[in-house]
């Protein structure tokens, strides 16, 4: 189909990161059954949501252009995402832990994904805000940058 990159990355992320956010908005809604859910900055949620659903879906679509099989597909999820998630202080707060490994910590860009989302829910964060947002547009654009590249050059894409 005579369709051009732009369309072919917007539908394809745009329906992985549509999927993520109604589950999420699901999540949330159950979640609120639960407990006594207060969003204090639900604007700036939406945006992080929206931010982190389309730099994941951009990074998915680079990973399977990428995989030739299943088995490399779930090497980065399972070496690099799982880890990163679990040490960026999704269950617990960054600022328990002792000094090397606090400032370890910061290196860790799921710390500013979590940060952020936090932030937006309890106005608690352990870093800035507008560096969560910067450190996630710089994600999400280089995970762009990516694949306009490899569509660019047909990487895995032509025979």
């Amino acid at each position: 189909a005579p369709v051009s990159t732009w369309e072919v990355v917007l539908g394809y992320v745009g329906a992985a990161a549509s999927k993520s956010i109604l589950l999420g908005i699901i999540i949330l809604i159950t979640a609120s059954f639960f407990i006594d859910l207060r969003i204090a900055h639900p604007f700036i949620m939406m945006l992080f949501i929206i931010l982190t659903t389309v730099s994941f879906s951009l990074f998915g679509f680079i990973l399977g252009i990428w995989a030739d099989n299943f088995e490399k597909l779930s090497v980065v999820p399972m070496l690099l995402i799982t880890p990163l998630v679990f040490l960026g202080g999704s269950f617990y707060s960054t600022d328990m832990l002792p000094e090397p490994w606090q400032t370890i910590s910061h290196f860790n860009p799921v710390l500013y994904l979590v940060s952020g989302l936090r932030w937006s829910f309890y106005e608690i964060a352990e870093v800035s805000v507008m560096l969560s947002l910067t450190s996630i547009l710089i994600f999400m654009f280089g995970c762009l940058s990516v694949v306009f590249y490899l569509f660019k050059t047909g990487y895995k894409l032509r025979s």
